[in-house]
C-alpha cells in the first residue's frame, strides 16, 4: 500500500496520518463476513511501554510516556538515510493516546527497511528546563538497543534546534530469536558469598591481560577470566554500570546512564546490534555455569542529561517536568540530589514503573541475579526533595513483585545530603554497603587511637546499625563489608598514599574524597620507596583482607586488590579510560604471595560457616585483649577474640590483632597450647603467612609482631559440650 504524504509544518519532516497506516478493510457482502480487528491493532496499545514486536501481527507496537506533550511524532529511519525518516507517524490524541501514554501499531510492511526509531515531541516548555523542542530527535527511554550514528554529536544536543543524523536512536525490535539458556543453573550464594567488584572494560583491556585484543575490554573478554575468578574463590561478580551511556561524555565508570534497558554497546566485541545482546547473555550464562552470580551496579537516580545546560537526548524532550525533580531555585531549576545535575522524581508513578520494568527486563531477559543501587537514598526522596524515612513507595513495589523476590538487592544507602545507613534505610530486607565498616577498619589498621570498640562492632556484624532486636530483627549478612571500592583509593594505594593524586582528572585535584583514612607507611607513592616500606605495605594489605574475611557479614573487594593493583594515588578516576584504571596484570606475577594470601583466606572463610552467619554471633564469641580483659582505652590498639563454632558444627577460631607499632605478647585465654594450631600470621613471608595444615603451638604466650594479625584454630571435638572445653 502506498502512503499519502503531508508536510509537518513545525519540523519540516514528512508525516502520515493514522488512517494511512491502517490497511483498507475489504468490501462487505452477504457471503464475505467482516473480519474484526481489535482496538489495539487499530490504535496501538499503551502497554507495554517501548517498542514491542507482535509476532502474530507482524507489527511493532510503540508506546511512550509524555504527560505534558501537546503532540508526539514517531520517526522511523533506514540505515541508508538518517536524516529523512522513511516513515513519520503523527499520533492522533483522540485515537493514539491513553491517559498520559501515546501509542500506535505499525505493520512490518509499512516500515519497509527501517531499522531505527525515535520521537519528536512538542509542548509548553517550563521556563529554564530546556525541555520541549519539536526539532529534537528523541530516544525512547525503553529502547532495548541504542544506535549512535557516525555523526553523533553531544554538543549539538546541548543547543536548541535540529540534530538529525547526530542523535542516538532506538533499535527496532524484529522477530524474536530465543536465547538458549539450557544448562544454566543460577547460583544462590549465601554463607559462601564473596563479592568482587569489577569494571567490564578495565578488567581485561590492558594488553597484558592475556585476553586477545579482539575481545579485550568486552563482555566476552570477561568469560576468559572466569577460571581465574574460580581459582580466587569469587562467588559473585558485581559489574560496575553497564547501562548504555553517552560515549562522548568521558564517563568511564558508567555512572551517567543514557538508557536503563540497553547494555553499553561499546563494550561488545561485535558491532552488530543483535549480537551485542547475545554476547551479554552468553557472558551471564557462562558465569552461571561456573557457579558465579552476576549483580549489576545500577544507576536509576539520575541520567546523563545533566542540568539545564546539559544535552537533550530523551527524558528532557519527552517531559522534563514529569521525569525530573525540580528545585525552587530559578538559577538551578533541576534538583541535584545525585551531584550530577539532575535527579529522577520517584514520587512520580511512571518513573517508578520505568525502574520496575527495567529491573524485570534484566532479570527475565538477561538472567541477572541482583542489583546494587547507586545512591539509593534518592528512592526515598519526596517530590519536594525531603526524605521519606518510612513509606517510600518504590520499596513496597519492589518487595511485592514476585519476579524480583529472590534477587539480591544491595543499597548504597545515601545520596548527596542524605545518609540512611542501617535501619534508617526504608528497604528493611535489603543488603547495604557499610561505609562505617570501611572507615572504622581503615582507621584501626593505620593505628588511630580509640578505635577498638568500633572495630569490635564491625567484626561482629555492625549490630549497632542493623539491630537484631525483637522489633527490627535484622540479619548480620545485610551488612556488605568492604575496605575499598571503585570510589576511593584502591587497596594498595590506601597503604601507599597519604594524599590523593587526581591531577589528571582535570579538576585541580579538587575532586574525589579527602577523608581517605589512608597511610603511606612512611613514604608517599612507589618511586624510591625503601624495601622496608614496601614490605610493610604488603603486610598492611594482608591485614585489611584478613579482617574482612574474619568479619560477620558479606565481604566485598575490588578487582586487582588481590595483586596490589595501583591507580597511582588517583582516588576518583571516573574519566580515566586508560592505564590508570585498567588492571595491570603484570602485578599478578609480581605479587603472587599476596594473591596466594587472598585466595587462601577466602577458602578459609568458606570452610568455616561460623564466620558468616544469618544471625549475629551472640554468646558464641568471647572478647579478650592481650590478657583476659579487653583494653577499650583510647590508647589501645590491640584486640583478641574467640569465636566458638560448636553451634555451627565448626571449629573454634582464636584471633589476635595488633595494630600497634611494637610487638605485643598475647596470652591465649582458652584451652591448652596444644589444642591450637596457627593458620595465619600476617607478619611472616609466604607461604608461612598462611598454613593450610596449621602449625602446632608450644606455649600459651604468642608474641604478635607490630601491625600484624594471628589466627589460630582449635578442631571441633565430637560430643564435647562447649563449656567443657
Amino acid at each position: 500500500m502506498s502512503l499519502s504524504v503531508k508536510q509537518a509544518k513545525a519540523s519540516g519532516r514528512e508525516s502520515v496520518t493514522v488512517d494511512e497506516c491502517i490497511p483498507h478493510a475489504p468490501s462487505i457482502s452477504a457471503v464475505s463476513p467482516q473480519v474484526s480487528r481489535g482496538w489495539a491493532q487499530v490504535e496501538g496499545s499503551p502497554l507495554p511501554l517501548g517498542a514491542t514486536w507482535i509476532e502474530e501481527e507482524q507489527a511493532v507496537n510503540f508506546a511512550v510516556y509524555a504527560e505534558h506533550a501537546d503532540s508526539v511524532t514517531l520517526l522511523l529511519y533506514s540505515p541508508r538515510d538518517l536524516v529523512k525518516p522513511i516513515l513519520t507517524f503523527q499520533f492522533d490524541p483522540i485515537r493514539n493516546k491513553s491517559g498520559r501514554i501515546w501509542h500506535c501499531r505499525i505493520p512490518l510492511h509499512q516500515m519497509q527497511d527501517s531499522r531505527y526509531y525515535a520521537y519528536s515531541v512538542s509542548g509548553q516548555a517550563v521556563t529554564g528546563l530546556n525541555g520541549f523542542d519539536q526539532e529534537k530527535v528523541l530516544l525512547d527511554p525503553y529502547a532495548k538497543g541504542v544506535f549512535f550514528p557516525a555523526g553523533f554529536d553531544r554538543k549539538l544536543a546541548m543547543k536548541p534546534g535540529r540534530n538529525d543524523e547526530k542523535a542516538p536512536l532506538g533499535i527496532l525490535p524484529r522477530q524474536h530469536v530465543a536465547f538458549d539458556w539450557s544448562g544454566e543453573v543460577p547460583p544462590r550464594p549465601e554463607s559462601d558469598a564473596i563479592i568482587y567488584e569489577l569494571h567490564v572494560k578495565g578488567f581485561t583491556k590492558n594488553s597484558n591481560s592475556g585476553v586477545p585484543s579482539s575481545r579485550a575490554g568486552t563482555y566476552s573478554g570477561l568469560i576468559e577470566k572466569i577460571s581465574y575468578l574460580k581459582e580466587l574463590g569469587i562467588t559473585v561478580v558485581e559489574l560496575m554500570p553497564i547501562f548504555q551511556r553517552d560515549p562522548q561524555e568521558g564517563d568511564y565508570w558508567g555512572y551517567m546512564p543514557l538508557n536503563f534497558f540497553a547494555p553499553h554497546g561499546q563494550w561488545a566485541a561485535s558491532a552488530d546490534d543483535d549480537e551485542q545482546h547475545l554476547e551479554f547473555r552468553n557472558m551471564v550464562k557462562t558465569f552461571h555455569q561456573a557457579g558465579i552470580a552476576v549483580v549489576l551496579d545500577v544507576v536509576y537516580n539520575h541520567t546523563c542529561e545533566g542540568d539545564d545546560r546539559g544535552p537533550t537526548y530523551s527524558f528532557k524532550g519527552l517531559d522534563a517536568a514529569g521525569y525530573y525533580m525540580l528545585s525552587s531555585d530559578p538559577a538551578c531549576p533541576y534538583a541535584n540530589h545525585s551531584g550530577t545535575g539532575n535527579t529522577l522524581n520517584f514520587s512520580q508513578a511512571h518513573v517508578r514503573r520505568m525502574v520496575m520494568d527495567s529491573l524485570r527486563y534484566w532479570k527475565n531477559e538477561m538472567h541477572i541475579d541482583g542489583f546494587r543501587f547507586d545512591l539509593a537514598s534518592v528512592f526515598s526522596r519526596n517530590a519536594d526533595g525531603s526524605l521519606n524515612w518510612r513509606d517510600a513507595p518504590i520499596f513496597s513495589e519492589i518487595a511485592a513483585d514476585p519476579e524480583l523476590d529472590r534477587l539480591a538487592l544491595i543499597a548504597e544507602p545515601w545520596d548527596v545530603g542524605g545518609y540512611q545507613l542501617g535501619r534508617g534505610f526504608p528497604g528493611t530486607t535489603w543488603l547495604q554497603w557499610n561505609a562505617r565498616y570501611r572507615d572504622d577498619v581503615r582507621r584501626f589498621v593505620r593505628g588511630d587511637a580509640g578505635m577498638v570498640p568500633d572495630l569490635m562492632r564491625r567484626i561482629y556484624g555492625s549490630d549497632d546499625l542493623f539491630p537484631d532486636s525483637l522489633t527490627d530483627a535484622y540479619h548480620a549478612y545485610q551488612t556488605v563489608n568492604y575496605v575499598d571500592c571503585h570510589d576511593g583509593f584502591a587497596l594498595y594505594d590506601l597503604v601507599s598514599y597519604g594524599q590523593k593524586n587526581n591531577w589528571k582528572n582535570g579538576h585541580d585535584n579538587q575532586d574525589g574524597m579527602d577523608a581517605n583514612y589512608s597511610w603511606n607507611c612512611g613514604h608517599e607513592g612507589d618511586e624510591s620507596a625503601p624495601a622496608e616500606v614496601l614490605a610493610l605495605r604488603r603486610k598492611q594489605a594482608k591485614n585489611f583482607f584478613c579482617l574482612l574475611m574474619l568479619s560477620n557479614g558479606i565481604p566485598m573487594f575490588r578487582a586487582g586488590d588481590e595483586f596490589l593493583n595501583t591507580q597511582f594515588g588517583n582516588n576518583n578516576p571516573y574519566n580515566q579510560d586508560n592505564e590508570i584504571s585498567w588492571l595491570d596484570w603484570s602485578r599478578l606475577e609480581a605479587n603472587q604471595d599476596v594473591f596466594r594470601f587472598f585466595k587462601t583466606m577466602i577458602a578459609f572463610r568458606k570452610s568455616h560457616p561460623s564466620l558468616c552467619r544469618s544471625r549475629f554471633w551472640r554468646d558464641d564469641i568471647s572478647w579478650y585483649g592481650i590478657g583476659p580483659a579487653i583494653d577499650l582505652s583510647a590508647e589501645s590498639r590491640s584486640l583478641a577474640f574467640c569465636l566458638h563454632g560448636s553451634s555451627q558444627d565448626d571449629d573454634d577460631i582464636y584471633v589476635m590483632i595488633n595494630a600497634y607499632w611494637q610487638a605485643l605478647q598475647f596470652k591465649i585465654q582458652e584451652g591448652a597450647p596444644e589444642d591450637w594450631v596457627r593458620i595465619v600470621d600476617t607478619d611472616l613471608p609466604t607461604p608461612a603467612d598462611f598454613s593450610d595444615r596449621g602449625l602446632p603451638l608450644d606455649s600459651s604466650i604468642y608474641q604478635v609482631a607490630p601491625r600484624s594479625i594471628v589466627v589460630l584454630v582449635r578442631a571441633k571435638q565430637e560430643g564435647v559440650p562447649l563449656r567443657a572445653r
